[in-house]
């Protein structure tokens, strides 16, 4: 064996769960459900998203008077009958819709306990998105916030830059970072009515946007919000729990109450605000643990799994998961938890 091959693998595996690859964005395209192939309309332009257009589509908009120059061939001799004078019928244009991912890339995010970081997960999310997209014959986009958008494309041309970009931005905290709420301002320039909108982020960097931004994006849009969370978040240990900062090594006592109180406040609470109220102002809000499969956001929504010692509850993450098991001990320069998976997210556990 090549000693130098073995050596890129082994460095491959280590990042496994920390680092998003490309192949591995790639590779989710087999875990995307088949569905019906775009139609086409008689003027060449393609696409399932009926336009405000009215035009010589294909699905029926609407009847109005015969004017000089209306083809005669779209008659609606029946109006024509009824009214005594003739009228033409007017069809809708199609076009082809635009998928944007606008993405998080807080560094709460880069960081995980169970499987993989939360930031994998963020861009295994976004890459399922991407190739439900790419079947169902849309332009596909990205943003971010702290650098110009991934401009909309069709075909695997759009696929394969966005996905680039999922495993660029999700590789490490990026130093422009901005703000999940510029880019969700950034991400209203961009949309028209009837495009989708996806959103990738961390509870707090969510919680913290305005409600009146949120209620503005989904008013003519088909807008989703995918909240990342980590098994440590939402189910802390009721004993104390150890961490490095650093060279300091400190402990958390969460076998009391009140610390138990103020890890919820700070972990779990933003989340489930959100899942409470964002379905009223328009949005889907799907939550997805960094255990779950990447299409498990995909599905309606199950039971609630309520949190040890909250009042409050939030969506279970996967219904058919099995028992977490622990990710693999990983060294890395800004410390961890006990060990396990860390990434470098600012004030995380």
């Amino acid at each position: 064996m090549n000693p130098a091959a073995g050596d890129a693998a082994n460095g491959t595996e280590a990042q496994a769960g920390i680092v998003p690859s490309l192949a591995e964005l790639v590779a989710l395209r087999g875990q995307v459900r088949r569905v019906q192939a775009p139609r086409r309309g008689r003027l060449g332009v393609h696409g399932p998203a009926p336009s405000n257009l009215r035009g010589r589509g294909m699905e029926y908009a609407e009847s109005r008077e015969y004017t000089i120059g209306d083809d005669v061939r779209r008659m609606d001799w029946r109006l024509t009958a009824r009214s005594g004078r003739p009228h033409t019928k007017l069809f809708q244009a199609e076009r082809e819709r635009l998928t944007l991912l606008v993405a998080d890339t807080a560094p709460a995010l880069y960081f995980g306990t169970r499987a993989r970081f939360k930031s994998v997960q963020a861009a295994r999310a976004g890459a399922v998105a991407v190739w439900t997209a790419l079947q169902a014959g849309d332009r596909i986009a990205a943003l971010r916030a702290g650098e110009p958008a991934i401009p909309p494309a069709t075909g695997m041309r759009g696929a394969m830059r966005v996905l680039d970009a999922l495993a660029r931005w999700y590789a490490r905290p990026p130093a422009d970072d901005g703000r999940l709420e510029v880019a969700l301002e950034h991400a209203q320039r961009l949309l028209r009515p009837g495009a989708r909108l996806l959103v990738l982020a961390d509870a707090a960097s969510a919680a913290a946007v305005p409600a009146p931004r949120w209620s503005a994006l989904a008013r003519h849009h088909e807008a989703t919000l995918v909240l990342l969370q980590d098994a440590l978040e939402i189910h802390p240990p009721r004993r104390p729990l150890a961490f490095r900062a650093g060279a300091a090594r400190l402990q958390l006592a969460l076998q009391r109450a009140s610390v138990r109180g103020r890890w919820h406040a700070t972990f779990a609470a933003p989340a489930e605000g959100l899942v409470a109220s964002l379905p009223g102002l328009g949005w889907q809000v799907r939550t997805l643990s960094t255990e779950a499969e990447a299409d498990a956001w995909l599905r309606p929504p199950v039971p609630v799994d309520v949190a040890p010692g909250s009042a409050a509850a939030v969506p279970s993450h996967d219904p058919d998961a099995r028992p977490a098991q622990p990710a693999a001990k990983h060294e890395l320069p800004t410390g961890g938890y006990d060990g396990a998976a860390r990434g470098n997210g600012a004030g995380r556990p």
